[in-house]
């Protein structure tokens, strides 16, 4: 089918695999941290400290708007990768919650969690990232913001990021803002660094 034309099995594989990845740090690392995120789950719950509206309606509204930029500006193979990675994720956190969590002394260790939880992030995230898919909205619009400016999709991370969490201090602690700050910035450019990796090319399946 025209619609499925150059989707590999390879890449739907590395999807739903860095999607897994990405579930389970955010259950075991992030959901322990009580470390703030940018992008636009720190924008959910912005809305939901000032506005009272629930992160339930913000987050389908801001995802549903990023992911029709991502499919306006990026195409078909976008969004394609990226309903992949949204259903890998959401199956694989929907298993993985139904544990406790492996690391629990890490809500007592912020600095560690902020730099456990990048790794997951930056993987989970960048390797979905590299293929052309989105795990989440942030994704896709730091995608979309990298193909508008053309520069590199860490900056555009931290353009979104640094935005949210900038409005975040009008409600969040600066300690704890130090701490999301130094996550989303080391993830960030963790998945710039996989985006520009090379790899030796293979036959796709």
């Amino acid at each position: 089918m025209d619609m499925f034309q150059d989707i590999t099995l390879r890449h739907c594989i590395v999807t739903v695999l860095s999607s897994a990845f990405l579930a389970f740090g955010l259950y075991h690392v992030h959901s322990l941290s009580g470390v703030t995120e940018g992008g636009v789950i720190g924008l959910n719950l912005l809305l939901d400290h000032w506005l009272h509206i629930s992160p339930s309606i913000t987050n389908f509204v801001a995802n549903g708007i990023c992911y029709l930029l991502g499919w306006k500006l990026l195409g078909r193979k976008f969004i394609i990768y990226s309903g992949v990675a949204t259903v890998s994720f959401s199956v694989f956190y929907a298993i993985i919650e139904q544990f406790d969590p492996l690391w629990p002394q890490l809500a007592n260790m912020p600095l560690l969690a902020a730099l456990i939880g990048a790794l997951f992030v930056g993987i989970g995230c960048g390797f979905c990232v590299r293929v052309g898919g989105a795990v989440s909205g942030d994704d896709a619009l730091a995608m979309c913001i990298s193909s508008v400016l053309h520069i590199g999709v860490e900056k555009a991370y931290l353009i979104t990021d640094l935005s949210v969490l900038a409005l975040s201090m009008t409600y969040i602690p600066l300690r704890r803002i130090g701490y999301s700050l130094l996550t989303v910035t080391l993830s960030g450019q963790i998945i710039g660094w996989i985006q520009r990796m090379r790899f030796r090319q293979k036959k796709s399946f």
